[in-house]
């Protein structure tokens, strides 16, 4: 990158860029539970595992997840020594599972590649799960590689430092040039957390604290006077509307019926409520006709709503009391809905089960009392 290149500003070079971000942010940098103290050698397996987990998830999510982690399986090793269905356990709640199942692979393949994690970008991609992003970052941060993996707060920072006309997703090959050319070749994996900061404390997406900005005199967007109109967004598609029903099995003892979804695919490895497939909404069958088995089942009021990458979903949940389990079910599944959110459930079936809990579990609570106070 040129030093000259007009839309970083007149006020300040590419190469003067590092140093006002690094300054600023050995004073505001976020206290989070991945990070070492100023100076210190990270272990490769936290940055890994902390880079993971913030993937589509904000860092206040994502923290109380990696101190669980870090707690229960302290080393690579032991993650890799652990079953699938723990670690989807685990993850329960923090969406996108797909990245739990490549978790557990990539921990399997660094155990047997002896603990070790590779410290460049190249064989860090040969790794399940670990994309390009994934890649840059830890070979930055744990390893001092001149990476410079670039998320939404990066690219949000550089689409207004230049002020960029075209969307983030058509400009990532320029944004991504621009993050390479901007890293220093000291503390690059500092000036790649910096930037994070940076994006999520000042740049941020909404009302951005302009002033405060250690690149303010750089910033195009700024210059502008509406940086919030940066980075320009793609018109919106609207999504797609999908329907289903799912079955709350209560058994007398309180336990409730669930099954685990195939591995692949959406939502795949986590535990769910038995039920229909998810449709279009204008040809769609919500009715108990979609019961997994026959019981006395009961339509519960309002529905559940979840949205998803590419489609919205509405539940409709019906709920019965039921015996043993359904007819010819093998190893059946009982989950004590106390402790769903640390089963294995999505975030749209905790949301389910905490539905049918309050529309079916407490009003049965209520009757039991009644009937209790009536014979005393």
């Amino acid at each position: 990158m040129d030093d000259n290149l007009a839309p970083l500003g007149a006020r300040l070079k590419p190469r003067e860029i590092a140093p006002l971000v690094l300054a600023w942010w050995d004073v505001h940098r976020r206290d989070l539970p991945w990070r070492g103290a100023k100076g210190e050698r990270l272990d490769p397996y936290r940055v890994w595992l902390s880079e993971i987990l913030l993937q589509q998830t904000a860092a206040t999510a994502a923290a109380p997840y990696f101190l669980k982690f870090v707690a229960r399986w302290p080393r690579v090793e032991a993650l890799a020594a652990a079953s699938l269905d723990e670690v989807m356990a685990a993850f329960s709640g923090l969406g996108y599972y797909s990245r739990a199942r490549n978790l557990h692979a990539c921990a399997q393949e660094v155990a047997r590649r002896g603990g070790r994690f590779p410290p460049n970008e190249k064989e860090l991609r040969a790794l399940p799960g670990v994309g390009a992003y994934t890649a840059a970052a830890v070979a930055a941060i744990a390893f001092g590689a001149k990476a410079a993996p670039v998320d939404g707060n990066v690219a949000r920072i550089l689409a207004r430092l230049r002020a960029l006309e075209a969307p983030i997703a058509r400009a990532r090959r320029a944004i991504e040039e621009a993050a390479a050319a901007l890293t220093p070749a000291e503390r690059p994996g500092d000036f790649a957390e910096a930037l994070m900061d940076l994006g999520a404390l000042i740049c941020r997406p909404r009302r951005p604290a302009c002033p405060a900005c250690p690149l303010l005199s750089a910033c195009a967007a700024a210059r502008t006077g509406a940086p919030e109109a940066y980075p320009r967004r793609a018109a919106a598609r609207p999504k797609p509307a999908r329907v289903g029903a799912a079955f709350y099995a209560r058994r007398a003892d309180g336990a409730i019926l669930a099954r685990r979804r195939p591995l692949k695919g959406l939502l795949g490895g986590t535990l769910e409520l038995p039920g229909g497939p998810w449709q279009a909404a204008e040809r769609a069958d919500v009715s108990a006709r979609q019961a997994p088995f026959p019981a006395p089942w009961r339509r519960l009021p309002g529905e559940v709503e979840q949205a998803f990458t590419h489609f919205t979903l509405r539940l409709t949940l019906y709920a019965a009391e039921v015996g043993a389990g359904p007819p010819d079910a093998e190893d059946p599944i009982w989950i004590d809905p106390a402790t769903a959110e640390g089963a294995g459930f999505s975030s749209l079936m905790l949301k389910a089960v905490a539905h049918a809990r309050r529309h079916f579990d407490a009003p049965l609570a209520r009757k039991g009392l009644r009937r209790g106070a009536g014979n005393g």
